[in-house]
């Protein structure tokens, strides 16, 4: 399992920083709070890691379910000569899966969270519409360093099912934990290296284009690695 592994990996890596750059709600409030309240850049990042890593270890309890059925089926004896190819079919078939249903949500226009800075230096979330008019103060929540960390753990990041259920129905414990740590590095990683930079002035990347098709995209992904393993040999 070695070279699909190693297709895993570098899907896990893509998909997590495409995941953050793409999520301007990945930074841009942790920058926002540290200003107005005058923190350190070490305090700042210290919650930017612990939201970060609720956001990830969410996604790995939403994952559980099918990591659950992978291990499942390990132990039925048919399943022994079939796995390979069946992981390798799920994991096509979840990734084309998630990109018909992020280009849905992206021609639906469907609603996700963005964060505004009010002149006071306070930090409201709100549910937001590309191309939307104003939101009106009473949709509005103001936002807390407790209430970020609620906001990361109950939104998980969906296409880390796929990249642990393929591990788990070849009974790779390995696989899962070097998927979720290389996920849960990547991540981490790119948050800081963006907060670290707003902190220190540098203007951020627009990213609206791909933040409406970022589930599309790593749907799309994860396909290509199902393709490659089940057609390439990889």
């Amino acid at each position: 399992m070695e070279s699909e592994l190693n297709v895993l990996l570098i899907a896990a890596v893509s998909i997590s920083v495409l995941h953050t750059l793409t999520g301007p709600d990945h930074y841009i409030p942790f920058i926002a709070i540290g200003k107005a309240k005058s923190w350190t850049l070490k305090r700042t990042v210290f919650w930017t890691i612990v939201c970060g890593i609720g956001h990830v270890m969410s996604s790995v309890v939403l994952a559980l379910g099918g990591v659950a059925i992978g291990f499942s089926l390990n132990k039925l004896s048919w399943f022994e000569g079939l796995r390979g190819g069946l992981a390798a079919w799920a994991l096509f078939v979840f990734g084309v899966v998630f990109m018909l249903v992020g280009l849905y949500q992206a021609y639906r226009n469907k609603k996700h969270k963005h964060f505004d800075v009010y002149d006071s230096g306070d930090v409201y979330v709100y549910q937001h519409q590309h191309k939307q008019g104003p939101v009106m103060p009473s949709e509005r929540k103001k936002v807390t360093p407790w209430v970020m960390f609620i906001i990361f753990l109950l939104g998980p990041c969906e296409p880390m099912i796929p990249l642990l259920t393929y591990p788990a129905i070849m009974n790779s414990t390995y696989g899962i934990y070097l998927i979720t740590s290389v996920f849960l590095f990547f991540t981490l990683l790119m948050m800081v290296i963006m907060v670290v930079l707003g902190h220190y002035g540098f203007k951020l990347i627009k990213t609206d284009f791909f933040e409406k098709y970022m589930t599309a995209i790593a749907g799309g992904t994860i396909a290509i690695c199902g393709v490659g393993m089940i057609f390439l040999g990889w």
